[in-house]
Parts: structure tokens; C-alpha cells; sequence
């Protein structure tokens, strides 16, 4: 290399160059080494200095690039973490994962920090249990070793009275056997429904029993809450209907039986809420025992297409009608058979089961209604033969052929108009649930405890407490209950 290029090459890396490189931070392992290297040996000399030499002439240096930006000064913190490295939200893994090992098969469970609640109050005696809680201070996280305070509880709306718990689960455990071309006669386990018109709130539940639960029968009760009209002129059928224990298609003619009854009070529902709002009482009960025997004629006929004996399909019926208008209170109730009708006023139930005449006193030939006199001038007889004693408007239904005079049936016709008072609690009930009110005193005080001097209970609350399990009554349990305001 000439002595042109050597200069060239000097002018362009010689050792004043400004160094383009970042320089590395001075916050470095080999830096605090170097740094204290220094520190702890003696100085030494400066070498000399070396002898100035002019430079030669040479040609003038080549354009250089533009020199970058210097890089920013280092933080004085820790350096931050690389962009390689992991995630923020990935833990570095400093060591296998444990576990905690599982306790001996013969050592005791650590006890828990909420203790079992205390036996409380028996049912019925209006008072809520307590239980033991351990509760933490603010702030702290709790140890188990809190110091227990009473916290009050509600009482428990389910259980049983009685010695001993009833024999059967109270839970459903078996279906009934369904026919594929049958699905329409299936019978749901449990029926809820509710309202509230005028000054009446209603609640109404039907539930399969223990006994039916556990054979896999069907529910045997029917249940229909049926609206008939609009505004103040409406009015609220509830009809409760217990078939046979003894009949396979016990649930079948309850299920006729509600709906017959509801077709027959649909059609007469403006007369039948004129009669109430006027207090035509005789000619209420002419009528709606006209209804119940045509009602009961049918299901006479049904059972002949069966081929069955009159008494295999049949059905208790009781039905309750309910005036939407809130300046009316009267409270309508009719049937036929078993079943129970309770009154909870001041805190006691009231058994206001309508009295059935004694047979010895009755004579002469039976007659289809015991209602009041017709009008001056009105025939007491039609032209079929009939007594007259409501007329409703209501066409012959079509189907099998009914003999006229419709015959009485087995039982006698029940009836009672009564006015309601606010507070008054109206409890309809089957067979199932009317013999433990009345068979068990514990049940009517528990229910007589939960129900008064309190809001009307929600649908849940009322399934809970119409269920409430008496040893030794395991049928099906119907029951409508009306809370007046």
C-alpha cells in the first residue's frame, strides 16, 4: 500500500473517531469487579508520553455517513426483562409442583367452621333456631379459631311429625308406566298454581304421595284454576278432585271430573257471579247442585264405555268459587265425597265442613236439588221430568245418553256460602291432606303458626308447607288455601 492509501486509511479509523457503538452500561458484573481491582492495588506510573511526529501531507478523507443518534442513558434500576424472556402472566418454574399428601384413612376430619345447627324449637312452636358460626375479624383471614357467635336462622319448612319419620322417601323415585298412544293421560308429580284478585290471594298445590312415589302410580288428585269473564264481573273456579284408591283409572275420572265441572261453571260464570254479588243464596245452590249432578252423570256414562262399574270411575269433587269484584267477599264452596274445608281466623282453625242432613230424617222419593222455591208462576217440573230449580241456559252436552232425571249421586251434595273476613286464611283440601289436619293436631298448629299474621307465602314456600310429612299419611295431598286482605 502506498503512502497515500496508508494515510487515507489512518484519517478514517484513526483513533479520535467518535466510536458509533451504544456504549454498554456501566451497571455490569465486570465493572463493579474492575472498579474494585482498582480500589485495592497501589497506583501505578503513567507511561511516557510518545514523541510527536508531523504528519504527512495527504489527501483530503472520503465523506463519512451521518453519525446516529447516541443511545439513551441506562436506568438507574434494575435492567428491565428481556423481550424473549417470559410472559408477565408466567410464573417462572423455580422447582417441581407438590402437593399435599392425603391424610391417613384413620385420622379425623379437621371439624368444620360452621357447626351443626342446635335441635331447636319443636314444629308448630312459632320461634326460629340458632346456630354457632365462627366469624373472622375484619380484615383477617379466618384460622378457625374465630369465636363463635348465634346467628338466628328461619325455621326449617320441610321435615315430619310424628314418633318416628314416615316409611317412605320424600322424594319421587319411580314414574308411572306410559303407553305411546296414551301420553295425553300422563299425571305430572306436582301441580302449582296461584292468583290474586280483589282482596283474595290464592295458592294451590297438588302432590303426588309418598306411597304413589314409591310404587310408580300415577297421582290419583286433580287440580283446575280456571278464570271465567273480565274485570269485576270474573269469576275463579278452584276445583279439587281425589279418585278411588282401589280403581286403576282413578286419576283419569278426577281429571273428567275437574274439567267437566269447569266446562259447566264456564258457561253459566255471568249468572253465577250475578247470584253471588246479590247473595242469591237458594238459587246458588239449586244451581251449582244441578251442575255437580250432570257432572257426575257423565262420568257414569264414561265408565260404561269402559266397561266398568260406576263406582270404579268416579271422584270426590269440591269445588270453591271466588268473585274477582273486591267489594264482594262471599266465598262460594259445593261438592261431593270426602275432603276437608278449614277456616284460619285469629290464629285457630276452624273445621267448617258444611253438616250433611241425617238419612232417618229424610223421606220420601229422592230428588235430583234441594233448592230454593222457584219464582210465582215457574213450573216445578219440566217436560223431561227434571225439578226446575236454576236455570243456567246450559244445552244437553253431546255424547253417550244419559237417563232423565239424572239419578242423585252416592253421597249427598255439599254447599256453603260464607263471608270472609280480612285475616281470614279458606283452606279446600282432599281426602290426603284433610285427614292428617284432622287426625294430627302437631300439622294444624304448624300450618296455623306459618300462616298467620304473615304476608301470603310465595308458591315455593306454600308447596313446602302443604308437603310437611305426617307419620303414618302417605296419599296424595290436593289443597287450595285463599289469604284475605
Amino acid at each position: 500500500m502506498t503512502q497515500q492509501g496508508d494515510n487515507w486509511w489512518d484519517a478514517l479509523y484513526e483513533d479520535a473517531a467518535e466510536d458509533l457503538t451504544p456504549t454498554p452500561s456501566s451497571d455490569s458484573l465486570d465493572a463493579h469487579f474492575t472498579s474494585a481491582t482498582q480500589a485495592t492495588q497501589a497506583p501505578q506510573a503513567a507511561p511516557p508520553p510518545a514523541p510527536s511526529v508531523p504528519p504527512a501531507p495527504s489527501a483530503p478523507p472520503a465523506p463519512s455517513a451521518p453519525p446516529l443518534p447516541p443511545a439513551p442513558p441506562a436506568p438507574s434500576g434494575p435492567p428491565a426483562p428481556s423481550v424473549l424472556g417470559p410472559a408477565p402472566w408466567e410464573a417462572p418454574v423455580t422447582g417441581p409442583r407438590t402437593f399435599p399428601a392425603a391424610p391417613p384413612a384413620d385420622a379425623e376430619p379437621e371439624p368444620d367452621p360452621v357447626r351443626e345447627p342446635d335441635p331447636g324449637p319443636a314444629p308448630g312452636s312459632g320461634t326460629d333456631a340458632t346456630v354457632l358460626v365462627e366469624l373472622p375479624a375484619p380484615g383477617q383471614e379466618p384460622t378457625g379459631h374465630e369465636p363463635t357467635v348465634q346467628v338466628p336462622m328461619p325455621r326449617p319448612r320441610t321435615g315430619f311429625l310424628g314418633s318416628r319419620p314416615p316409611t317412605y322417601e320424600a322424594e319421587p323415585t319411580a314414574l308411572p308406566a306410559a303407553r305411546p298412544g296414551e301420553l295425553a293421560d300422563l299425571v305430572a308429580d306436582t301441580v302449582l298454581d296461584g292468583a290474586r284478585y280483589g282482596t283474595a290471594t290464592l295458592r294451590a298445590a297438588s302432590v303426588r304421595g309418598d306411597s304413589a312415589r314409591y310404587r310408580g302410580e300415577p297421582r290419583r288428585d286433580a287440580l283446575l284454576t280456571a278464570r271465567f269473564g273480565h274485570d269485576e264481573t270474573a269469576l275463579v273456579l278452584v276445583a279439587v278432585a281425589a279418585g278411588s284408591r282401589a280403581a286403576d283409572e282413578a286419576h283419569l275420572a278426577a281429571a273428567d271430573a275437574c274439567r267437566w265441572i269447569g266446562e259447566a261453571v264456564g258457561r253459566s260464570h255471568a249468572r253465577l257471579s250475578e247470584d253471588i254479588r246479590s247473595g242469591r243464596r237458594g238459587e246458588l245452590k239449586s244451581g251449582l247442585q244441578r251442575l255437580t249432578d250432570r257432572t257426575y252423570g257423565r262420568l257414569r256414562a264414561r265408565a260404561a264405555e269402559r266397561g266398568l262399574a260406576p263406582d270404579a270411575y268416579t271422584a270426590t269433587l269440591r269445588c270453591l268459587l271466588i268473585p274477582a269484584d273486591p267489594d264482594c267477599r262471599t266465598r262460594v264452596f259445593f261438592g261431593i265425597g270426602g275432603g276437608g274445608l278449614f277456616r284460619l281466623r285469629d290464629g285457630a282453625w276452624q273445621d267448617i265442613e258444611p253438616l250433611l242432613p241425617d238419612p232417618a230424617s229424610v223421606t220420601g222419593a229422592p230428588v235430583v236439588g234441594f233448592g230454593s222455591t222457584p219464582p210465582h208462576g215457574t213450573p216445578e217440573v219440566t217436560e223431561e221430568g227434571d225439578r226446575l230449580t236454576m236455570d243456567l241456559g246450559i244445552a244437553t252436552a253431546p255424547g253417550p245418553l244419559v237417563e232423565e232425571p239424572v239419578p242423585p249421586p252416592a253421597e249427598p251434595f255439599r254447599f256453603r256460602a260464607s263471608v270472609a273476613r280480612p285475616g281470614d286464611t279458606l283452606l279446600l283440601a282432599s281426602p290426603g291432606l284433610a285427614e292428617p289436619m284432622r287426625g294430627e293436631p302437631a300439622l294444624a298448629r304448624e300450618l296455623a303458626a306459618r300462616w298467620t299474621g304473615a304476608e301470603p307465602p310465595g308458591l315455593a314456600a306454600f308447596l313446602a308447607d302443604t308437603q310437611l310429612r305426617v307419620t303414618g299419611y302417605a296419599d296424595d295431598r290436593t289443597g287450595a288455601a285463599v289469604w284475605e286482605a
